[in-house]
């Protein structure tokens, strides 16, 4: 076991970003993490290895199994810039938890027909508002055949969800178990689930306490699940 922990998962990104940057694209240490621990074997034994040089930062790979090019995503959003009617301000902050690496996944950057990628989509379907669980859910469904908010923008990108198999594949790749029940059948939802019927935004003080709850349990338990990880996998 490597006890060095070259994953500082309390590592806020937002440190290391240049002024009025995203640190999904300029944040250099959440580049080198995404690489160390999105580095390694497929469910097909295959090697899935990343490379990332230069600012904006992109990972990139190419080999038999296809040309990817990933950009990061933060997935815990506070809905800050939505009108939320009970919730003060002050309340919507998470403490820097979602800018360290327990609330970042990468996903596919390349548009395809010119349409919009899954960061997008996810970020402006409006039975989504940029919601992991749900967001999750309709990753599930798409390995599962079944319909979502977002089927279609997941099927141009089959040969990236190809790579894991199916949804448990993915879920273990990317450590995610934490907001999956153990036979990865069904999700943790943060809020009460109604197959996209009603808005992802919490609309009251209580259910936006909720939410946050369930948001940060999930963050701190893969901040846990990918410092064990690391610390068992990971050399400096």
């Amino acid at each position: 076991m490597n006890n060095s922990r070259p994953i500082d998962t309390t590592f806020d990104f937002r440190s290391d970003t240049p002024p009025k940057k995203d640190p999904d694209t300029w944040s250099p240490t959440l580049c080198r993490y995404h690489r160390l621990l999105w580095s390694k074997r497929l469910p097909s034994g295959e090697l899935f290895d990343l490379d990332c040089k230069t600012a904006p930062f992109y990972l990139r790979h190419c080999s038999d199994l296809g040309g990817f090019c990933l950009s990061s995503d933060t997935v815990i959003p506070t809905f800050k810039k939505r009108t939320i009617d009970q919730v003060p301000k002050e309340l919507m902050t998470f403490g820097g938890l979602g800018y360290t690496i327990g609330g970042m996944m990468l996903f596919p950057a390349n548009q395809i027909q010119r349409k919009w990628t899954i960061n997008q989509a996810r970020g402006c379907t409006k039975k989504i508002c940029d919601r992991f669980d749900l967001t999750l859910e309709c990753i599930r469904r798409h390995y599962a055949g079944g319909e979502s908010p977002l089927s279609k923008v997941l099927a141009r990108y089959q040969d990236f969800f190809g790579l894991f198999r199916d949804f448990s594949g993915y879920v273990e790749f990317f450590l995610l178990q934490d907001i999956v029940t153990d036979d990865c059948k069904a999700l943790r939802f943060f809020t009460p689930f109604d197959n996209f019927n009603s808005s992802p935004v919490p609309d009251s003080l209580s259910a936006y306490l909720a939410y946050k709850k369930s948001a940060v349990e999930f963050l701190n338990a893969r901040n846990q699940r990918i410092r064990d990880w690391s610390e068992i996998h990971l050399t400096v």
